[in-house]
């Protein structure tokens, strides 16, 4: 009688279980690899929340010293399973959970499209500021630079922050990237993308409604996931060492974790220059976030759209205003 073969779940604990489950997928085709990983992700989803130790105990201990092996085993867990299949299937199973109630009652899909808009429209309105922090910085700078010939600028009252000139010059590129990561979902929101209007502008109202619920979630979504992949082992091997390889099994990592600490990268392009760049990267898996989340929230509006026909474009939609004509004119177009 052969022996079965089961996988273990959230936390898979040795290299023989990892093995023994793609052995699984391959001997019993593709679609009970799906289904199989769909059931266990409600068993994940609630392990993960009666077992935050497991996976959140590091926190307290963010750029400090941890000496407790089971804090860094929770670290190493969640590196592991942010970008792993469970967590995928997890994600997975939420959003159809969702998916099918807003189905049912479309009230809450709506609900949900609001609340999804309106958390881009937040924070892309906020990170909006970054630009005009940026043109004053710079201004400063040259002012400072060129009138006081100083070579060192300070900011504070009382406790005062006080860096080399170069420093609050590269610094700019972080407020450049702000804008483009945190505003980018925002900007969708708003129609501020450009697009290609070949297909689209000579096909019916519920045509473009098909269009956009197909390049939601079979364009947007795969890339939001492909660069999630590479962002967050990118981010944390910038921010822990030894460094997490996304090849690298949970036991391989659990291993490793007698020996990971702390080593936020603090190395910039000039001896004095900003040395914060482990930001980029941070900012990398925000931007990758937002973008998914939008593309849910576009497909759910799409379909909501095409369901309740012409008089629902629009509905709820929270557009600035910016006061041009034409600009408004152009938004509307895109």
């Amino acid at each position: 009688m052969e022996e079965e073969i089961t996988c273990s779940g959230f936390f898979r604990a040795s290299v023989e279980d990892t093995v023994s489950c793609l052995d699984s997928f391959q001997a019993s085709g593709w679609w009970q690899f799906i289904l199989g990983n769909l059931l266990e992700a409600f068993y994940n989803i609630f392990y993960a929340l009666l077992n935050p130790q497991l996976w959140l105990a590091w926190l307290p201990f963010i750029n400090a010293p941890m000496d407790d092996l089971e804090v860094k085993q929770s670290l190493m867990r969640f590196i592991y399973y942010g970008a792993s299949v469970e967590f995928f299937f997890v994600v997975l199973v939420i959003f159809l959970i969702v998916t099918i109630i807003g189905f049912i009652n479309n009230r809450f899909m709506w609900g949900c499209v609001r609340g999804l808009e309106g958390f881009a429209n937040i924070v892309g309105r906020t990170a909006a500021w970054a630009g005009l922090l940026m043109v004053l910085q710079q201004i400063v700078i040259i002012f400072m630079q060129r009138v006081f010939a100083v070579s060192e600028i300070g900011i504070g009252f009382g406790v005062t922050f006080t860096k080399d000139v170069s420093w609050w010059s590269e610094e700019l590129k972080f407020y450049n990237a702000m804008i483009v990561c945190l505003c980018a979902a925002y900007t969708f929101v708003q129609g501020g993308h450009v697009r290609v209007d070949l297909v689209y502008s000579a096909i019916s109202y519920r045509a473009k409604r098909v269009i956009d619920m197909f390049g939601s979630l079979v364009l947007m979504v795969p890339a939001a996931i492909i660069t999630w992949l590479y962002g967050w082992f990118f981010m944390w091997r910038h921010l822990v060492v030894p460094n997490p390889s996304a090849s690298s099994s949970l036991d391989r990592l659990l291993t490793q974790a007698r020996a990971v600490r702390w080593n936020i990268e603090t190395i910039g392009f000039s001896p004095n220059g900003f040395n914060a760049y482990f930001l980029f990267k941070v900012l990398l898996v925000v931007f990758t976030l937002m973008v998914l989340l939008q593309a849910v929230a576009f497909f759910y509006r799409s379909y909501l759209e095409w369901k309740e026909g012409p008089e629902s474009e629009g509905k709820f939609l929270d557009k600035d205003k910016i006061g041009d004509p034409t600009a408004e004119l152009a938004a509307d177009i895109h």
